[in-house]
Order: structure tokens, then sequence, then C-alpha cells
């Protein structure tokens, strides 16, 4: 009964914050050990170089639609795919006698979402590939240029 509500709150609470979390204490790090050598190179009398403030990540380059189709693809599929494995854990929880899973009622629920939203981008993805295809022909042709 416990794991029942303790697994959901962490994978819906805890996880994602925890990870939130993490990201941006590493970049305040990063930040505190520039400023600490900006810092130094003050005291010491030191030229100072601005450059360093910028950020270290790079710009993205814009995604092509083949590129964004693909990505749906891929998502719809996996998405998909958890959707399935996860109904499939609950009717083997459920109808195969001995076969106890430590999930609860949420297993169906989730599955089922998964499902829905999986199909809901293979559907998109399959839409968009036959209404964009001239468009992603010519964006092709204006790569090899």
């Amino acid at each position: 009964m416990l794991t029942e509500i303790l697994v959901p709150i962490f994978v819906c609470v805890i996880l994602p914050v925890t990870i939130v979390f993490i990201v941006g204490r590493t970049k305040q790090n990063e930040i505190n050990r520039k400023t600490e050598v900006m810092i130094k190179a003050i005291e010491n009398g030191a030229q100072i170089d601005p450059e360093m403030f910028k950020s270290t990540e790079q710009p993205k380059a814009p995604k092509t639609l083949k590129q964004e189709l693909v990505e749906k693809l891929t998502g719809g599929c996996v998405v998909t795919l958890m959707g399935v494995a996860f109904l499939a854990l609950y009717c083997i929880d459920r109808f195969i006698p001995g076969a106890h899973i430590m999930f609860g009622s949420w297993l169906p629920v989730a599955g089922g979402v998964m499902l829905a939203v999986g199909i809901g981008l293979l559907v998109s993805y399959f839409a968009s590939k036959n209404l964009l295809a001239d468009e992603i022909k010519a964006e092709e042709e204006a790569l090899k240029k």
C-alpha cells in the first residue's frame, strides 16, 4: 500500500525537483568559479577579459523540418511502447496467478495516457509528413547548395 503512494510521488515530484536543483547548482558553481578568478585578477591588477563571463553554451542550429519530424516519430514510438509495456505489466499482474508486480492501480491509467499520447504523436507525424513533403524537399535542396 505504501509503495503505491511513494513511487508516483517520487517519480512525479522528487525526481524532477532534484534534476532542476542539480542543473541550477551546476550553473551557479560555474559562475562562482569565474567570479573568484575575476576577483583575484582585479586584486592583482591584471587585465580583465569580459569575454570570460559569456555563456559557454554554443547556440543551437535551427532544426530542419525533417529533423523535427524524426524527433516526433521517435517520441511517438517510445511513448507508445511504454504505454503498451505498462498495460502489459498490468495484465500480467491482474490475470496471471502468482505474478505480483509491485505496482498499484495507477499502472493502467499511466499506460492508457502514454498510449494515447504516443498514438497522437504518431498520427501527427504521418499527417505532417504528408502535408510538408514539398517543403522538406525544398529544404533539402537548399541545404545541398
